[in-house]
């Protein structure tokens, strides 16, 4: 990316906020264009300065950092990437369902950090390792889709796109993935743009959820 990556900072904690903005403007490609307290306002500046990233904190007052997940996914604003203290907190499966492209522990380190950030400015969704698995679990309990767990959803994907579910499944990047299936990373970004369209999910990470539910 030749322009820094542009982050809107959304958390109700000052002191908490204000370290997440030190820790971003530490790295130079990264850029901060806002930071919000509420998610109400989260949402007003994601209209108005056009992140690319918004680093969300799930529990915020006037709106919860959810219901602004999902006004910013879908109005197409910015990829969001939630910020919780519990790997298992109710609010961060309802993020995922609204469109969020992963989520971090607070307590993820700086650098970590940094490197979430340009995985999720680059499409490519990312949920903190040490509770991956438990994520899935917990949305094979509880599908995002309902009835679209059925095999058969998978008929509208072309082999290629098939393959790439598969491979965005097991975690692997758009380069990997490039590497793995021999083809262009720019090709692999296309694939992922249309299996997700065709699937109607909004995010990589149900992308992946939905490949480990079909174990594909």
């Amino acid at each position: 990316m030749n322009r820094p990556i542009r982050v809107l900072v959304a958390e109700d904690q000052s002191a908490v906020r204000a370290g997440l903005v030190l820790i971003l403007r530490s790295a130079p490609d990264i850029e901060v264009v806002g930071e919000a307290a509420d998610g109400e306002r989260a949402v007003e500046l994601a209209r108005e300065t056009g992140p690319d990233v918004v680093l969300m904190d799930v529990q915020m007052p006037r709106l919860d950092g959810v219901s602004a997940t999902r006004q910013i996914v879908a109005e197409g604003l910015a990829d969001v990437l939630v910020l919780t203290t519990f790997d298992l907190d109710e609010y961060v499966f309802g993020a995922l369902r609204a469109g969020a492209a992963g989520f971090l522990l607070k307590n993820t380190e700086a650098t970590d950090l940094m490197a979430a950030v340009r995985t999720v400015a680059r499409g490519e969704g990312i949920v903190a390792p040490a509770v991956t698995r438990r994520l899935i679990a917990e949305f094979a309990a509880a599908p995002v889709r309902g009835a679209k767990t059925d095999p058969a959803v998978l008929d509208a994907l072309t082999r290629r796109e098939r393959e790439v579910l598969s491979c965005v499944g097991q975690g692997l990047s758009n380069a990997e993935t490039a590497e793995r299936l021999s083809m262009a990373e720019g090709t692999v970004k296309t694939h992922v743009s249309r299996l997700l369209a065709k699937l109607e999910l909004r995010s990589r990470v149900q992308a992946a959820v939905l490949a480990q539910e079909l174990g594909i």
